[in-house]
């Protein structure tokens, strides 16, 4: 048995997920979760990092070191509450803060990626081993770099059941497991936004990070005609493989809805951004999941889970689909992208390869990340 730790921070800035499993052979358990939350200066000079007209290098230079310590405390605070040395460990899987992603060659601009969080940094803080960058390699094979959870899911989640496992994070992404597939029957992609608007527009009128349960759409009426401007935008109707994030959904498009419905109350916004995020995905399954894979259970996970007016738009908007979350099925919404790339990285050191073609868009299989090497004891 071995032990491995996955650590991630999503587009929705909230905090560092990081989770502790126990793999043995084919078996895997998750031994332990926590979240390290982002502190507000932090988190802004992430955000500037994210914005073209706020960002510098020597910010991206230094913030990349802060990530770093930032995903080492989260690590250490881990095993501190699970228990055991971070000696103990196989390996930390590090997906990092992403602050830039171009899934495809546009405008002049190579397709690329870049998360910050310093691995050297990890590595030595932790004294354990630490796989990080795990999107570069499989858009160097043509891919889009994301999204890569699906091979875990796969692992985790298949059955004898067609199921769609649906994240609401920042971003929206869904993973298909058709009844009885194997790893070339699984395909997934962006759905579109997550929480990103949504958060957004609660800390513009309220001051809240974000819609707790979902209350204050609840209590507003989704503007149709803004609904059709948004469902209109070319990445909602593109055929996947397709992958997107803060770079379309950010704080720029918060910006000009705002300015284009200055009518428009609070409450109004916020219900109009959360029936977004489910008409993002009633499209995406009618248009590109049900003719490939009659799914009929959908299983929620990430922060989006949590948010029961957004959870009853997707049941309403699906109603030919059970609409489920992770706990459902024993297992967490907030864990499984964090236990996803301990997952990963546990694969990258026994040299093998995670992505999923099928997901991502790449010419073939390939190892991910890259390795920094614990340091040397004394």
């Amino acid at each position: 048995m071995v032990y491995a730790i996955g650590l991630i921070s999503g587009t929705s800035l909230d905090g560092c997920d990081a989770a502790l499993i126990a793999i043995e052979g084919e078996k895997v358990r998750q031994l332990h979760f926590v979240t390290l939350p982002m502190e507000e200066g932090l988190r802004q000079r992430v955000l500037d990092c994210c914005s073209p007209e706020r960002s510098s290098i020597d910010l991206a230079c230094s913030l990349n070191v802060e990530l770093g310590r930032w995903f080492a405390a989260a690590a250490l605070e881990l095993c501190r509450r699970a228990g055991i040395s971070p000696e103990e460990v196989e390996v930390i899987g590090s997906h990092g803060q992403t602050v830039y992603h171009i899934p495809e060659d546009e405008g002049g601009r190579l397709a690329s990626t870049l998360q910050l969080g310093e691995p050297a940094v990890i590595a030595y803080e932790t004294g354990a081993r630490v796989v990080s960058g795990f999107r570069a390699m499989d858009m160097a094979a043509g891919g889009r770099g994301a999204p890569l959870v699906p091979f875990a899911e796969y692992l985790l989640y298949r059955s004898d059941r067609h199921r769609a496992l649906q994240n609401i994070g920042g971003i929206g992404n869904v993973t298909v497991l058709p009844a009885g597939c194997g790893m070339d029957g699984v395909f997934a992609f962006d759905t579109g936004p997550g929480n990103m608007i949504i958060n957004a527009l609660t800390k513009h009128f309220f001051g809240l990070e974000y819609d707790e349960d979902g209350r204050i759409a609840a209590r507003g009426r989704a503007d149709e005609e803004l609904l059709r401007e948004w469902m209109a935008l070319p990445f909602v109707q593109k055929a996947p493989p397709k992958a997107t994030g803060r770079e379309l959904y950010g704080q720029q498009f918060v910006n000009g809805a705002l300015r284009s419905r200055p009518d428009l109350s609070p409450q109004d916004f916020i219900a109009t951004a959360t029936r977004y995020t489910a008409a993002c995905i009633e499209y995406s399954y009618r248009a590109f999941v049900f003719p490939r894979c009659p799914v009929r259970e959908v299983i929620l996970s990430g922060g989006g889970a949590h948010n029961l007016t957004l959870r009853r738009d997707i049941a309403a908007l699906l109603p030919e689909c059970e609409v489920l979350t992770q706990e459902d099925l024993g297992f967490s919404s907030d864990a499984k992208e964090a236990v996803a790339f301990a997952l990963l990285a546990h694969e990258t050191v026994a040299g093998r390869p995670s992505n999923l073609p099928g997901a991502t868009g790449a010419s073939k299989p390939v190892i991910l990340g890259n390795v920094t090497p614990a340091p040397l004891r004394a």
